[in-house]
């Protein structure tokens, strides 16, 4: 369901504002759901769905693989299980992972184990770019195949094994690879044990929570994940709560916006996610949550911000890495505003996303005079000593929403003329992100 090219033209700062609103739902949730109610028994009933290009792919493959799906209402969805290992599809079946690398590594999980599967999987041209070596070596452990042999990139043609065995895994910072590892496991006979040094994100856990047959967390200095293969999953009832990877661009255009607030209700809170908000609130940004309760396994609340400069430059540890991986590019739009040299660490995975947005975001703050030194691991920017005479914003086609975002938040605050090529990537996970832009007084100009 791709969607018209267009680009994003900004060339004056947001005026004051104060606000309510709710942002576009989880797109890590909405993925989730559907894919794993797509192998669980009966109907399941999933609601407030992201209705994006990234769930859209996913909603397309699992139909090309036999479930059916039923929109009731906007963002209300029927998935019809199929249960453990009946997904099904004639070989050479194309499968359109689009711009999402989540659905790419989750979806591969479950095909890896699930017999009789020969597939040609491929994205977008972004997503074609991007390894899946730990991936592709992952699921051999389970004993998939994919060819041609030695190449890590797609397009790829998945094999899966008619005889999966349970594998013992040690899990590094991507959720992704967790899940996908949990997700072949449920179909292998055995048992899956993961252990988890660094805790990363856990909604694929938090999902299949209540079925305590599969799934058995042991809690403690290193998290223990066991998943007991071949076992029923029930059916499920899901309401997706906003995303507050999303809210963070707001949250940054408040925060930096003179005499504005904001209120963003209903947002996921997890643990695993809210490492941007914990980072601001840690130097001194005005974020406080409220009104939290527990909803299908996930802390749900709202988030109140109010404007301020931060009272130091940023310091963001590695440990903050996992919980905090969709909001680099906006966290280096800040310390770019924010006086002092801001230090960000443990980001060596941030190359293997949509874009190598370490170095995107670098030629970005560059356009405006901002001074960055990077590493393999390490980002320092030189913040506060912004040019603004005569300087142009300019971002290519990168196919990575998150780079297109922070942009349109830096040229908001700065009021600095800027160009972004296909900004239609944003729809991927934002697809009301314009809309609320315009809610909240931003100015730009769509040019086809």
């Amino acid at each position: 369901m791709a969607n018209k090219s267009f680009s994003l033209e900004l060339n004056s700062k947001i005026k004051s504002f104060s606000k309510i609103i709710k942002v576009d739902s989880d797109k890590s949730l909405s993925i989730r759901s559907f894919l794993i109610a797509s192998i669980s028994q009966n109907i399941s009933k999933v609601d407030n769905v992201l209705e994006s290009e990234d769930v859209f792919s996913t909603i397309s493959c699992l139909k090309k693989l036999g479930v059916k799906i039923k929109k009731n209402k906007r963002g209300s969805y029927l998935i019809f299980g199929k249960g453990l290992g009946s997904l099904f599809c004639k070989n050479n079946t194309k499968l359109n992972f689009g711009n999402s690398g989540t659905l790419a590594r989750l979806l591969i999980g479950i095909l890896s184990t699930t017999p009789n599967i020969e597939a040609k999987i491929f994205g977008d041209k972004s997503l074609n770019k991007r390894s899946m070596k730990k991936l592709i070596m992952l699921m051999s452990e389970f004993g998939a195949e994919f060819y041609p042999k030695n190449k890590y990139n797609f397009p790829l043609i998945i094999k899966s094994t008619e005889m999966p065995v349970g594998i013992n895994y040690t899990a590094g910072v991507s959720a992704q690879l967790k899940s996908a590892v949990i997700l072949a496991g449920l179909n292998s006979y055995g048992e899956t044990e993961i252990i988890e040094k660094n805790k990363s994100r856990d909604h694929t856990e938090n999902i299949l929570k209540k079925n305590t047959q599969i799934i058995k967390i042991f809690k403690g200095r290193e998290n223990i994940i066991k998943i007991s293969g071949k076992k029923h999953i029930n059916s499920l009832r899901m309401f997706v709560p906003g995303d507050p990877s999303s809210s963070a661009f707001f949250t940054a255009l408040t925060l930096m916006n003179k005499n504005s607030s904001l209120k963003i209700k209903n947002v996921c809170l997890n643990k695993t996610r809210i490492g941007f908000y914990e980072l601001l609130k840690k130097h001194g940004a005005k974020i406080r949550f409220a009104n939290i309760v527990m909803k299908n396994n996930e802390l749900v609340g709202d988030i109140f911000v109010k404007s301020g400069n931060l009272k130091k430059p940023i310091y963001a540890s590695k440990d903050y890495y996992e919980k905090t991986t969709d909001e680099f590019p906006i966290l280096f739009c800040i310390a770019a505003l924010t006086k002092g040299i801001s230090v960000f660490r443990g980001i060596g995975d941030l190359a293997n996303k949509e874009s190598n947005r370490v170095r995107e975001m670098q030629k970005v703050l560059k356009q405006i005079g901002i001074k960055s030194i990077a590493t393999k691991n390490e980002i320092k920017i030189y913040g506060g000593k912004l040019k603004k005479d005569k300087r142009l914003i300019k971002v290519p086609n990168l196919g990575d929403h998150r780079i297109c975002m922070s942009s349109t938040v830096l040229a908001l605050i700065t009021g600095i003329k800027t160009k972004i090529k296909n900004f239609e990537t944003v729809n991927t996970s934002s697809p009301n992100f314009l809309n609320i832009i315009k809610l909240l007084g931003g100015k730009f100009e769509i040019k086809k």
